[in-house]
């Protein structure tokens, strides 16, 4: 399993290795897992990137918003690299910029998912709930 950092940093919390700038590392190859919680602007070209470097039958999971749903351009990019799961929230998950729940408070109010792609599916996408 990879876990990777941002775009332009990287936050050691104590799990897993990390990479810094992922997205501009060439010629890169992984053996493995890819399972991050990447920078939402970034989100579709840390996917597109991730699913380039893994072996087929390997499994990409992003956790993001629900609203990485939205849009013509990303439905386009959907129906060419459809997710096998997305796993929704149930109950709303407290998340804070680096963790910092003082600093930044959690808000509440934004329903996340985990978003999972095997490299190689081309069937339908499972929508199954998690925390309920």
């Amino acid at each position: 399993m990879l876990l990777v950092g941002c775009v332009t940093f990287y936050i050691d919390r104590g799990y897993g290795n990390g990479q810094v700038d992922f997205l501009g590392i060439e010629n890169q190859k992984w053996n493995g897992d890819i399972i991050t919680n990447p920078p939402f602007r970034y989100a579709q070209e840390f996917i597109e990137k991730a699913l380039t470097i893994i072996d087929t039958g390997r499994k990409v999971a992003m956790f993001l918003r629900i609203q990485f749903l939205e849009g013509k351009e990303r439905g386009r990019f959907f129906k060419k690299n459809p997710p096998k799961f997305i796993y929704v929230s149930s109950s709303r998950i407290n998340c804070a910029k680096n963790g910092d729940f003082v600093k930044y408070p959690a808000n509440s109010a934004i329903c996340y998912c985990w978003f999972v792609w095997e490299k190689g599916y081309t069937g339908d996408t499972t929508t199954k709930w998690f925390n309920g």
